[in-house]
C-alpha cells in the first residue's frame, strides 16, 4: 500500500505486486522473468496468474502467436484488469483481448466497459473457480438456483464476452480471431476426403449451434462438374479419397462464391493422393481470394503449423496476422467457428436502451421495504399484502387477494373476490407453500372455501398464521421471475419456467443489470421451453410483450431498492391477456454501510 501511494502520488502506476511482470513487443520491451518471448502482433493478453502468464508466454512462442501486451496483474494493488481493458479499447496495435481471470474487484465496472469494447474488439476469457467450496442458503427458488458462476455467465453474456473452458480453447479464439474475418452467420461448408472426420464435424457443428444446409442446386451442380463421380455434393462434400490437392482447389472455390455459405471447415486426412502439405497450401491460396472465414482441421499431420499463411494477392502487402487456423481434429474447430458466430450475432444485434415505463414508482415501493425495516431492523420476509403493493408500485400486475385469519372471513373474502378463488397459507416461516400442502385452488363456493381453510389449518399447523384469498388467474404459461443479490455483482434478475417443478427442470436464465429491452426480449427467448410462450402446438401465443415488460420492471425495482436480498415470483402467469404475479415472497435486508473513506482504497 505504501509503494502505491508513493507511486500514485509521483504520477506513476504499479503493476502487481506478485506479478511476472509486463510485455510491449511495440516499443521492443519485455520486464518479466519468463524465458519465452512472444513474436510481435495484434493480440493483448491479461493474466491473473503468474505461473499460467508463463504458459501463455511459452505457447504464443512456441505457435507463433503475435502479441502486442502481455500484463500479468498479480495482487492488482493498482493497476486493475478494468484500467487495461480500457487501454487495449484505444490501442491502435491491438485488434483482440485474452483475459485469464479468477476474481473480479469491480464487476459493474467491468460490464460497462466490457459492453462497450466488445463492440469493436473480441474479448475472450477463462474465468476459474465455476465451483465454489461454500453453498448460498435456498432460502427461495430464485436463491436455490443462482449458483456461483450464474453472475459470470450472466456477465459474459450481457457484454459479448467470450467465455472459453480451458487455456486450449483461449488459443484456439485467439487463432480464429485474430487470423480470420467474423462469420456474418451460421451456415457452414465441410470439405474433405472422408466421411467419418466429416460426420464428426458435422455433428460438432451442430452442437456449437452453427448449422450445415445442404448447398444450392445451382453449387451442387458445380461440384459434381469438377469432382470425382463418386463425391458427395450436398454437404458436407465428401471427395472421396482420391481426391487430389487440384479437387480440393475447385471444391474451395465453388463453396466459397455461395453467397448461402458462412464459412468453410476443411476435413482432410492425409493420403497418398493428397499429402497434408499440399492440401494446406490450396487451403491458405483459398482463403487469400475471400472474405468467408476458412478453417483447417487436418488429422494425422503434426508438422503443420498452428496457422497456415495466407499468401498476398499479386502486388499487395503480406499480411502477417492473416492465416487459417490448423486444428487437430473436429471438434475444437467447431467449438472455436460456434463461438466466433455468436459473437458476430451479439455484436450485429442493437445493444438496447432503458426506455421510460409507465406506473413504475420505484421510490414508492422502496419505502414499503423501509417503513418494514422500521419496524423490524433485522429485516426478514415482508407481509403478503406489503409484497402485493411493491409490486403493483412498479407496476406489475398481481392478482387481487385478502389477508385472512380463519375460516369465515376466508369466506367472506372469497364472496367479495369473486368464486372461484385460491387459498393459500400464509406465515412467517413457509417458504415453499405446495410442500406442505398450503395451496387449495378453483374454490367454487363458501363451503368449499371454509373446509379448505379448516383442512390446510389441521395439516400445517400453527405455523399457519393466516392465509390468502386470491382470485383466480387465467389459464397460461406458469414462469418465475425473481431478484438476488450477490456480494460482488448486485442484483441478478431470473428467469425461467415456474411452478413446483422450477427447480427440478432448472429451465431458467440470470441476467446482471441493468436490464435492458434488448435484454428482456431476449430473456423471454432464452428458455429450452419458450416455445410454450409463443403458442406451441396450436395454443394461442401469449402476451411476450407484457412479459418482457414485467421483467424491466422487475430489473428496475432490484437496482432502485437495495434493501431487497430476494424476491420470488413464483409464479408469474403468462397469458394471451398478459402477465399477472400470482404469488410472491420478497426478504428484506438492511443495506449494510460502505467502509470509511480513510480505508477505501485508491
Amino acid at each position: 500500500d505504501a509503494l502505491r501511494d508513493l507511486a500514485r502520488g509521483n504520477g506513476l502506476r504499479l503493476v502487481g505486486p506478485n506479478c511476472i511482470g509486463v510485455v510491449n513487443t511495440a516499443v521492443g520491451l519485455d520486464a518479466t522473468f519468463v524465458p519465452f518471448a512472444p513474436p510481435p502482433g495484434r493480440i493483448a493478453m491479461q493474466s491473473q496468474s503468474g505461473a499460467l502468464g508463463i504458459a501463455l508466454l511459452e505457447r504464443c512462442a512456441r505457435i507463433g502467436l503475435g502479441v502486442s501486451t502481455f500484463v500479468s496483474v498479480g495482487n492488482k494493488a493498482d493497476v486493475s484488469g478494468n484500467d487495461l481493458l480500457q487501454y487495449w479499447e484505444d490501442d491502435p496495435g491491438t485488434d483482440v483481448v485474452l483475459l485469464y481471470l479468477e476474481s473480479f474487484g469491480n464487476p459493474r465496472k467491468f460490464a460497462r466497459i466490457a459492453r462497450r469494447v466488445s463492440r469493436r474488439k473480441p474479448i475472450v476469457a477463462v474465468k476459474s473457480g465455476r465451483s465454489a467450496a461454500g453453498e448460498r442458503a435456498a432460502s427461495s427458488h430464485t436463491a436455490a438456483m443462482a449458483s456461483p458462476d450464474a453472475a459470470v455467465d450472466a456477465l459474459f453474456h450481457q457484454t459479448g464476452v467470450i467465455r472459453v473452458d480451458t487455456l486450449d480453447e483461449l488459443f484456439d479464439m485467439a487463432l480464429v480471431l485474430s487470423a480470420q474475418p467474423l462469420p456474418t452467420g451460421p451456415r457452414v461448408a465441410i470439405v474433405g476426403n472422408s466421411g467419418g472426420p466429416m460426420i464428426l464435424a458435422t455433428d460438432a457443428c451442430v452442437g456449437a449451434g452453427l448449422e450445415v444446409p445442404e448447398l444450392s442446386t445451382t453449387t451442387q451442380e458445380r461440384l459434381r462438374g469438377a469432382a470425382d463421380p463418386n463425391a458427395s455434393v450436398a454437404n458436407p462434400v465428401d471427395l472421396v479419397a482420391g481426391a487430389t490437392p487440384d479437387a480440393y482447389a475447385a471444391a474451395l472455390a465453388t463453396v466459397l462464391a455461395d453467397d448461402e455459405v458462412d464459412a468453410v471447415l476443411v476435413v482432410h486426412t492425409p493420403t497418398v493422393a493428397a499429402r497434408a502439405e499440399d492440401v494446406a497450401a490450396v487451403t491458405a491460396e483459398a482463403a487469400a481470394t475471400t472474405d468467408t472465414p476458412v478453417l483447417g482441421c487436418f488429422l494425422a499431420a503434426p508438422q503443420l503449423p498452428a496457422l497456415l499463411p495466407v499468401p498476398a494477392p499479386a502486388g499487395a502487402e503480406v499480411d502477417q496476422e492473416a492465416g487459417v487456423p490448423v486444428f487437430g481434429s473436429p471438434e475444437p474447430a467447431a467449438r472455436a467457428l460456434g463461438r466466433a458466430a455468436g459473437y458476430a450475432a451479439w455484436r450485429g444485434t442493437p445493444p438496447g436502451s432503458m426506455p421510460e415505463l409507465d406506473r413504475c414508482d420505484v421510490e414508492a415501493a422502496r419505502h414499503v421495504l423501509t417503513d418494514f425495516l422500521a419496524e423490524e431492523p433485522e429485516g426478514g420476509w415482508l407481509p403478503p399484502a406489503a409484497v402485493t403493493e411493491v409490486l403493483a408500485a412498479v407496476g406489475v400486475r398481481v392478482l387481487q387477494d385478502r389477508a385472512v385469519d380463519g375460516a369465515d372471513a376466508a369466506v367472506a373474502a372469497a364472496t367479495e373476490l369473486g368464486f372461484p378463488v385460491a387459498l393459500k397459507a400464509a406465515g412467517a416461516e413457509i417458504v415453499h407453500k405446495s410442500d406442505i400442502g398450503g395451496v387449495a385452488l378453483d374454490l367454487a363456493d363458501a363451503a368449499a372455501v371454509a373446509d379448505a381453510y379448516r383442512a390446510m389449518a389441521d395439516r400445517i399447523g400453527p405455523t399457519m398464521t393466516g392465509g390468502l384469498v386470491q382470485q383466480m388467474a387465467a389459464p397460461g404459461v406458469e414462469t418465475i421471475v425473481g431478484v438476488v443479490q450477490d456480494r460482488l455483482f448486485g442484483p441478478l434478475v431470473l428467469f425461467g419456467m415456474g411452478g413446483t417443478a422450477t427447480e427440478l427442470l432448472g429451465d431458467r436464465s440470470f441476467r446482471i443489470l441493468p436490464v435492458t429491452d434488448a435484454d428482456a426480449a431476449e430473456l423471454v427467448g432464452s428458455l429450452r421451453s419458450s416455445p410454450l410462450l409463443f403458442g406451441y402446438r396450436g395454443a394461442p401465443p401469449t402476451d411476450t410483450e407484457d412479459l418482457a415488460m414485467t421483467l424491466q420492471r422487475i430489473g428496475r425495482l432490484a437496482g432502485g431498492v437495495p434493501e431487497l436480498a430476494e424476491l420470488d415470483v413464483n409464479p408469474l402467469v403468462v397469458s394471451p391477456g398478459g402477465a399477472v404475479a400470482v404469488d410472491a415472497r420478497l426478504l428484506v435486508r438492511p443495506v449494510a454501510p460502505g467502509p470509511p473513506a480513510s480505508a477505501r482504497r485508491l
